[in-house]
């Protein structure tokens, strides 16, 4: 039997969408001009998203709408406004990765097909799910995953009935997706909010190992990697690409379609994906998903690598006997190439229309007669390329229940028709006539079949689907804290030795896990049985071995709670029965993000987004039985990465990453861009390669700001971020913050004097 597989493509502007649909894309995934991860796409407006389903479904092309950012709470009275016409569409999928987004649409949108982003960092076995119960039917995958973890998380996603996507070409993020806060931290530009202003690509200050682009990675290409991911379980084949143009997402399509259908058809791979290279790119790699994590996978250039791989190309054949003249002519015939494929793309979209079906509506009426509604709709065809515009012409009829019958006050005449009649406009239809010149005057029925006579028009043109009503917000109650209860104090620590400081605060004490361990490892089930004061906080990226170790950890340790950032993690607590706090790298930011983990999971609490300011904060409505918490003092971290960040500033030995690298490695760093502003590379043992910002978190106003909204404030004391920095005395830290809580304002001067270089511009600046 021959696999089903699912080409998904890319569709940033309107030429886009038709070029993915007419080179055989199954699905397209696009978003408006609001919520969605490519802010600098030209995206498209409501109405032109239901002319693009229109076309797409003439072609069995399905049609997605990304709604992949952070919300808001005072966003969502506007999301369900949009909500509520888009359950009215026939919009196959919604790609999301708000958790209060996941909550509203499975509870109030029930119609809706939920795709979870891959902005949720989807990696284990844990998370899938996590996604399931949220109501997602597919997951998109972490990009840094390899295909033995890929196979294993296809077999957990049939399990739970849960399609999984993986992205197969187009841009790489040298971050974890979701995870990266590089501009968010100095100008509010959210890579969470589809503002990434693509720190990766910046150039730097010369590093030692001589890079100018030390964060750049090659674009990604798994061109003749299917038939192993179709072997692996995977569902959709999905392409990057939602900034790119038209003749862009044209070549990259049809080249994998054409290597697809080849594939199911012969078995062999058909295509030597030359074309890829015509068009935009940054050279391709395929190591993420090799499981080969080396140098190879950055280039100096973060622009358009065409000319380049041409030359190279060039020379492999030729030798280095190649004049410059053959080089300027080979690449002068790339630009006549990239030309043509411009002008090639354009004329086969050329006949696609997305305009609006043309709607006439003509009324008659007779005594003794129903009232007669003939309704005709045109429609261009573009299945039909050609010169002229093919058009369908469709007529329908519709009669009232009872006859007309005179009557002098309540007459049914032109104007009661076009009161009710001339809104038929909408999305999908324009309405160029409504003929009441057939309307015999002085004759009525019934006002109730006027409005039933509506109703099925308003049926037909849904496709005989009824009109699903209006879902209101609802209003949230916003449950107090327990009155007299006093702000507590929580500290988050990594080594063993700073378990002394249970003695300096009667407030909780995290216990920060790592990233990484050596299978089997058994070492912090004996630390933390021993140590039942501390409450483990569980990391955000959990991978393979790496989760089945911290699951291991959770499953005989049973604390009585624990802090996780990772939904992995938050799905098995609740399995087990275990209490559990939603950490700060899920990045609550909205009350249906509470309740989605209060409702579905037990979850008890929650520390809210660092990502947002005062006035953002403040509307959130804390749920019933439930802790707000916010973490005040804190490394901010810029990125953190499955690759290595050493190869390309100071150079390592090593040619490629291992598992000695994740669990050995405790190197740091930095590096400075063209401004003169310098970021820590920080790699802790057992953790990821992460990039930090210059200055530490401290936010002490929020204490007197929103002091009553939290139950807690925490301060990270683990020393993470801090490079070659001499860390504050951590007993002083403590006992300032500690006076500052209990309404000692000079503490916050003192503070700011202990940690000089601190910001708080995210709580400023907000989302």
């Amino acid at each position: 039997m021959k696999p089903k597989i699912e080409l998904l493509a890319p569709g940033g502007d309107i030429d886009a969408i038709k070029a993915a649909i007419i080179a055989g894309a199954d699905a397209v995934y696009c978003g408006l001009d609001t919520f969605n991860a490519r802010n600098r796409a030209a995206n498209i407006s409501f109405d032109q998203l239901v002319g693009i389903i229109r076309l797409a479904h003439q072609y069995d092309c399905r049609i997605f709408l990304t709604l992949n950012i952070v919300i808001l709470e005072q966003e969502f009275k506007t999301i369900f406004k949009l909500l509520n016409k888009l359950v009215n569409t026939t919009l196959d999928g919604v790609i999301v990765q708000d958790l209060g987004l996941l909550y509203v649409l499975r509870n109030y949108f029930p119609t809706l097909d939920i795709h979870a982003s891959t902005q949720l960092t989807t990696h284990n076995a844990g998370q899938i799910p996590f996604l399931k119960a949220l109501g997602a039917s597919r997951v998109n995958l972490s990009r840094e995953l390899n295909l033995r973890e890929i196979t294993a998380l296809a077999k957990v996603g049939q399990e739970h009935d849960t399609l999984l996507e993986v992205f197969v070409h187009g841009s790489l993020c040298v971050a974890f997706s979701g995870l990266c806060y590089s501009t968010s931290a100095s100008a509010g530009n959210s890579g969470n909010r589809g503002r990434c202003s693509q720190a990766c690509r910046e150039e730097y200050e010369t590093t030692e190992s001589g890079h100018n682009f030390p964060l750049n990675i090659k674009d990604n290409s798994a061109f003749f990697d299917l038939p192993a991911l179709i072997d692996a379980g995977v569902y959709s084949f999905k392409v990057e690409g939602r900034i790119k143009g038209a003749s862009y997402v044209h070549t990259v399509i049809d080249s994998f379609r054409k290597q697809i259908d080849g594939y199911v058809e012969t078995g062999e791979l058909t295509q030597d994906g030359e074309r890829l290279y015509k068009v935009f790119n940054r050279d391709f790699t395929n190591a993420f998903l090799r499981g080969d994590l080396n140098q190879s996978m950055f280039i100096d250039n973060p622009r358009d690598n065409s000319k380049n791989h041409l030359v190279d190309k060039l020379k492999a054949e030729k030798g280095e006997s190649i004049s410059v003249v053959q080089i300027h002519d080979a690449k002068q015939q790339l630009q006549l190439d990239k030309q043509e494929i411009n002008a090639s793309v354009d004329e086969k979209i050329a006949h696609l229309s997305i305009d609006k079906i043309k709607l006439r509506l003509c009324f008659a009426s007779e005594q003794g007669e129903p009232l007669r509604l003939t309704v005709t709709t045109e429609q261009s065809d573009s299945l039909v390329a050609g010169d002229e515009a093919s058009t369908r012409t469709v007529t329908k009829c519709f009669s009232s229940t009872s006859l007309m019958r005179p009557s002098e006050e309540l007459s049914v005449d032109k104007e009661a028709i076009e009161k009710r009649f001339k809104n038929i406009n909408n999305a999908n239809y324009e309405l160029m006539e409504l003929d009441t010149e057939q309307l015999t005057n002085g004759l009525s029925i019934p006002y109730r079949e006027i409005t039933t006579l509506k109703n099925a028009l308003l049926a037909y043109l849904n496709h005989d689907v009824a009109v699903i009503a209006e879902v209101p917000l609802p209003k949230l109650e916003h449950s107090p804290k327990p009155a007299g209860q006093a702000i507590e104090l929580s500290l988050l620590i990594c080594d063993e030795e700073d378990v002394a400081l249970a003695d300096v605060t009667d407030g909780d004490i995290y216990f920060k896990l790592p990233d990484a361990y050596k299978r089997g490892c058994t070492k912090y089930v004996d630390f933390l049985l021993q140590n039942p004061r501390l409450i483990p906080w569980f990391p955000p990226v959990l991978i393979g071995k790496d989760f089945d170790v911290a699951l291991n950890i959770l499953q005989q340790v049973k604390p009585k709670l624990i802090v996780t950032n990772n939904t992995g993690i938050a799905y098995h607590a609740q399995q087990l029965g275990i209490k559990w706090l939603a950490g700060p790298f899920l990045n609550t930011t909205n009350s249906f993000a509470l309740l989605a983990l209060k409702q579905g999971f037990e979850c008890g609490g929650a520390f809210i987004s660092n990502e947002i300011n005062r006035q953002q904060i403040k509307q959130i409505a804390r749920p019933d039985n439930f802790k707000m918490l916010y973490s005040i003092y804190h490394p901010i971290l810029l990125m953190a990465s499955r690759q290595c960040f050493f190869q390309q500033s100071v150079g390592c030995e090593k040619p490629r990453i291992d598992n000695g690298c994740m669990l050995s490695c405790d190197k740091s760093t930095s590096i400075k861009n063209l401004k003169g502003d310098s970021f820590a590379i920080d790699k802790q043992k057992a953790g990821y390669p992460s990039i930090y910002n210059q200055d530490q978190f401290l936010n002490t106003d929020i204490i007197d700001d929103l002091g009553e909204m939290f139950d807690g404030f925490m301060i990270d004391l683990t020393n993470i971020g801090a490079g070659d920095r001499q860390s504050p005395d951590k007993v002083e830290l403590i006992k300032l913050f500690d006076a500052l809580l209990n309404g000692n304002r000079e503490a916050s001067v003192m503070l700011e004097r202990l940690v000089p270089e601190s910001t708080s511009l995210q709580y400023q600046n907000g989302l």
